[in-house]
């Protein structure tokens, strides 16, 4: 289907400023006609104000209701969702409590969604790589993360863990935690 105009909308650049950018023809794609037979999950980003989490004391502007439509719209293509797993969401822009809401929401919404899959981030990123950190630290740290994406019922994906690898003396330490 053709377009009578281009369409163009406004980035962010890092001055702070807008710059347009020329949208390009989509592609055409249609959905399957049959269920998969194995789960792709796709890593889905947040939509949010993007100028917010430049400002230090500002939380990100998560727009909840794109950001829960668009993993709608993955589910609708048979995808599952790879949920607060992203380095834009984990440890570089949204901190752990950001991350379990944005969990919590996605698991609510994934009720409602037959077949929906998600599979949640759980790991170490609300502690700061440390070397004196210990080992049994970190082994609480994913404990505490696992346990909170178990009670909203998420299935866990182990994330890598910077302060284990800050810590860790030798590869048996990787094989405790």
């Amino acid at each position: 289907m053709k377009r009578d105009a281009i369409e163009t909308i406004q980035l962010p650049t890092a001055d702070r400023q807008l710059q347009t950018y020329q949208v390009r023809e989509p592609r055409v794609f249609a959905k399957p006609s049959k269920p998969f037979t194995r789960i792709a999950y796709a890593a889905a980003h947040v939509v949010a104000d993007p100028w917010s989490a430049q400002e230090p004391w500002l939380e990100a502007a998560v727009d909840w209701d794109a950001t829960i439509a668009y993993r709608r719209h993955l589910w609708s293509w048979g995808l599952g969702v790879a949920e607060a797993m992203d380095t834009a969401q984990r440890g570089m822009g949204m901190d752990w409590p950001a991350s379990l809401e944005l969990i919590r929401r996605t698991l609510e919404a994934a009720k409602y969604v037959p077949g929906a899959a998600v599979g949640c981030g759980a790991g170490t990123d609300h502690l700061a790589p440390d070397p004196q950190l210990g080992i049994e630290r970190v082994i609480a740290a994913y404990e505490e993360q696992c346990a909170a994406v178990e009670k909203l019922g998420g299935r866990i994906v182990l994330m890598a863990s910077r302060a284990l690898t800050a810590c860790a003396k030798s590869p048996d330490d990787y094989g405790r935690v």
